[in-house]
């Protein structure tokens, strides 16, 4: 009977390790404000290089309309 809180040592062990691994966040509050504008200014730079590339496509829709229009009236005439 020398191991009888085998299972109780087991136990407090388990409880200890599961605590330790339950993941969740390990940054605390400065690392994560850091984190967050960070992420938020890469989000910017993301964004206003979509709106560019949007702006130019719509740019060169509108050109190759005005060179169609252009076209065919020169054909037309």
């Amino acid at each position: 009977m020398a191991r009888g809180n085998q299972r109780d040592l087991a136990r407090a062990k388990n409880q200890k390790n599961a605590a330790k691994s339950k993941g969740g966040n390990n940054m605390d509050g400065y690392q994560q404000a850091k984190a967050s504008l960070s992420n938020a200014e890469i989000m910017r730079q993301k964004q206003a290089k979509a709106d560019a590339k949007r702006a130019e496509e719509e740019n060169k829709a509108l050109q190759e309309k005005r060179d169609a229009k252009s076209k065919k009236q020169t054909l037309g005439e």
